[in-house]
């Protein structure tokens, strides 16, 4: 993996600089621009989308947001973003949900089903979100936008369609230069927006992305233990990971969402509803769930750069007037991870200032 330049470095701030323009309303740019506000450095946020979110986000279906894409997100110890996820508890926007997960071989033993002959695994405190994880950067959008004096606007469904090494950008605001730049988002849509050969673009690794193809399932009523949460899939060449989103989100709905292998997702990426048959049959073999237990709606999601192989060890890469920060930037692909890399990227251009 090509190495990138993370320590702050020297750049011009001209009288045409327009402060800094995060592009990227998911956690990570969000992260990155409260870290300028906080250090009084004039910065605003635009997205493509219609709502904050990025890959923490969901979709109202049949009355209930339902999590398509992050599945939980963990605190580490020491991390600042204990705070803000403090913060959203204390807000009744976010709650503890399991430790604990179901390990699920699809082989099976014994002759019975995958859940039958189960496991259990412990690890770290999964953190969900009553109202869909996307609330969350909702609220962080807000809290952005509410103290009139730092005021941050984040603006939505504002594209940008690329950024040239001297902060000029194209799109919704063909030709403004900004003192930086910073594209919080995948590797490979932030090196469709520079310049090729550009010292940040040689930087990102395109080619470490996997997708993956999220299908929410939703019963007439829930036939599978309370106790399964999520589950992680071994030996699926279909089904990767599967969450309860009743019992994430705490109401208890008959939801299921299972997110796809990246092999399975990469042969039905152009119709991701082709691969929602499949999902069900798996999801029904693992669950030993019957024929009377079909879901009565689904709704498939493709993720086309759903997360890394293989994390930079730096915090984030940042050279002139052009920084790049995510979920890609640390120990390994997370929330945290890309809050903890927006942040750092933040702090690094306010100091440079």
């Amino acid at each position: 993996m090509t190495s990138s330049p993370a320590a702050p470095t020297s750049a011009p701030h001209s009288a045409n600089g327009a402060g800094v323009l995060v592009v990227g309303a998911g956690i990570a740019g969000l992260a990155c621009a409260r870290a300028l506000r906080d250090a009084g450095v004039p910065v605003r946020v635009v997205d493509r989308g219609r709502r904050p979110g990025g890959r923490m986000a969901g979709r109202t279906l049949h009355g209930r947001t339902v999590d398509l894409g992050a599945s939980y997100f963990t605190v580490p110890d020491g991390s600042a973003f204990g705070e803000v996820v403090a913060r959203w508890e204390g807000k009744g926007l976010a709650h503890p949900w399991s430790d604990t997960f179901t390990v699920l071989d699809a082989h099976g033993t014994g002759g019975g089903s995958p859940l039958e002959s189960s496991r259990t695994t412990t690890g770290p405190m999964r953190y969900a979100a009553v109202g869909g994880l996307r609330s969350l950067l909702v609220d962080l959008a807000e809290e952005l936008g509410a103290d009139e004096e730092r005021r941050v606007d984040v603006q939505l469904e504002q594209a940008v369609t690329s950024v040239h090494h001297d902060g000029t950008v194209d799109g919704s605001d063909d030709g403004v230069r900004y003192d930086t730049v910073v594209l919080a988002m995948p590797e490979p849509q932030a090196a469709r927006l520079l310049a090729p050969g550009s010292v940040v673009a040689a930087a990102l690794d395109t080619n470490a992305w996997e997708p993956t193809i999220a299908v929410a399932l939703g019963f007439a009523e829930r036939t599978w233990p309370a106790d399964l949460h999520g589950a992680f899939v071994e030996a699926s060449v279909v089904v990767s990971f599967l969450a309860d989103d009743g019992d994430r989100r705490g109401d208890g709905a008959p939801v299921l969402v299972a997110h796809t292998t990246a092999g399975f997702a990469r042969e039905h990426l152009e119709h991701p509803d082709g691969a929602v048959e499949a999902v069900v049959a798996e999801v029904s073999a693992l669950l030993g769930l019957g024929e009377s237990a079909r879901p009565v709606w689904n709704h498939a999601h493709r993720w086309t750069y759903a997360r890394t192989t293989a994390s930079h060890p730096e915090p984030f890469a940042l050279h002139e007037r052009i920084g790049v920060c995510g979920d890609a930037w640390g120990d390994r692909s997370s929330v945290p991870t890309a809050w903890a890399s927006g942040d750092a990227l933040g702090r690094a251009i306010a100091a440079r200032r």
